[in-house]
């Protein structure tokens, strides 16, 4: 070989140095420690639900903060029969004036008449009069009764809600009938999709050589579910001019979208290293930085993620949904956690149901479910696939050395799904059962050791 043989290769090297790929472990560390929490600041009352409350709701006045009536009927003073006043006139002794469920108290009001305790009459003169009757009972009103008096939920500078509560509706309430317009609550990342792909069809069955977005119906809900604000989403072709253009305009108009900068862009495609994918590139062009260039996993092995100088960062999806889907819970879930005030996401283990051989220098990502307590991979798993995944109990993460038949795995919840449950206790005593009925055949003795599963999702 020649000596400009040699140096041939070596050019595209100075413009992209080689590098080693993240593992998996060291991706979502990396990922998680580039993010500092968001700071805490006011939210619009409806837009607060299920934020976390960073500082107390208190009462700003009385509340109720005036005596309002608790019935439809009149307000009194004193015992009866009672001289009918308008509306709003202050009361004097024996006067009565009509008043609706949450009605001021009058000035001078003691107690409120009920309608169907109240009946109108004339005095000895002929003018009108108000007299108990119909449904009232001796001694009806007494002094207080039928008014909800100012104070008697809550005293001016009491504690409603206390910080670190996760908002519901009723808290909202609470806070609006307080008189408050927002809440200082955590912060939370907004995030941005840029969704790419000249392929890529919205709707109908897709003719060969186009395909139907899969990532428009499901990327806004996993990123609520992982704790990210969606933030609208905003679709572009694959040209470098338009990749660049699309990261450089901080609040796009996007319909639907707040008018603010996200704090997270998520992008998809264009993560790969041939001349069509422009992400490196574009971020290069704006001055950021790559955090995570590839990670030794399988699929989603080209993500990227990198933070521009503005502080935004840029999650890069591989295309092929399940590979997105993949890399999204390896970086993007520990960097929408620490953003959003969070710890780590948890690894669980699991018993794996088969026997998966090496792979050295890389970690799997398999999709599994559960059968009898045990995880074995699911079905269609191809990068491009959905079915295994929309039918998974979770995501095993094996190992490059492999895992045995029965051997404990790491594995970690899908985001609309429930908890992985722990593996049992090996050190437990069993439980006991009573004999029953005689004359019952004894059952066979289990065999011994972990029985594979894998067969049961041909």
């Amino acid at each position: 070989m020649t000596s400009d043989a040699q140096e041939e290769p070596s050019k595209p090297e100075a413009d992209h140095p080689r590098h080693l790929d993240h593992t998996w472990d060291e991706a979502r560390r990396a990922a998680f420690d580039a993010a500092q929490p968001i700071p805490a600041g006011p939210v619009a009352l409806e837009l607060a639900l299920g934020r976390k409350l960073d500082q107390d709701i208190v009462a700003l006045q009385d509340m109720p903060h005036y005596a309002s009536s608790a019935m439809d009927g009149w307000a009194v003073n004193g015992t009866g029969p009672w001289i009918l006043v308008e509306p709003g006139t202050p009361l004097a002794p024996h006067q009565a004036s009509p008043i609706a469920t949450g009605g001021l108290i009058p000035a001078g009001g003691k107690s409120v008449l009920r309608s169907e305790s109240a009946r109108l009459d004339r005095d000895e003169d002929g003018l009108p009069i108000l007299v108990t009757g119909g449904t009232a009972r001796p001694g009806e009103p007494r002094n207080g009764q039928h008014v909800r008096k100012a104070g008697e939920e809550a005293s001016e500078g009491d504690v409603l809600v206390k910080a670190g509560v996760v908002l519901n509706p009723a808290h909202l309430a609470l806070a609006a009938l307080a008189g408050y317009d927002e809440l200082v609550v955590q912060g939370k990342p907004l995030v941005r999709l840029l969704l790419t792909g000249s392929e890529v069809v919205g709707r109908g069955v897709p003719v060969p050589g186009k395909v139907r977005d899969t990532f428009g119906p499901q990327l806004p809900a996993v990123v609520g579910m992982l704790g990210g604000i969606p933030g609208g989403q905003q679709r572009i072709g694959d040209s470098y001019a338009e990749w660049l253009g699309a990261l450089e305009d901080v609040v796009p108009e996007v319909p639907g979208a707040p008018d603010l900068p996200a704090d997270v862009v998520i992008t998809t495609g264009g993560t790969g290293k041939s001349g069509t994918d422009h992400l490196r590139r574009a971020v290069a062009e704006l001055g950021g930085r790559l955090i995570i260039d590839g990670v030794a996993m399988r699929p989603g092995h080209p993500a990227v993620l990198a933070e521009l100088p503005d502080g935004r960062f840029v999650l890069g999806l591989p295309g092929n949904p399940l590979a997105a889907m993949i890399a999204l819970s390896t970086v993007g879930a520990p960097l929408l956690s620490a953003l959003g005030h969070g710890s780590m996401p948890t690894v669980q283990e699991v018993p794996c149901g088969t026997t998966l051989e090496p792979e050295p220098g890389r970690t799997r990502l398999m999709p599994f479910r559960l059968l009898y307590g045990m995880a074995s991979p699911a079905q269609h798993t191809g990068p491009g696939m959905m079915r295994g995944l929309a039918s998974a109990d979770g995501v095993m993460v094996v190992p490059p050395h492999g895992v045995k038949l029965g051997e404990l795995v790491p594995a970690f919840a899908l985001p609309w799904g429930p908890p992985i449950p722990a593996p049992p206790d090996p050190n437990a005593r069993p439980k006991t059962r009573s004999a029953g009925r005689t004359g019952r055949t004894a059952a066979k003795p289990a065999a011994a050791g972990p029985v594979d599963w894998s067969e049961l999702l041909g």
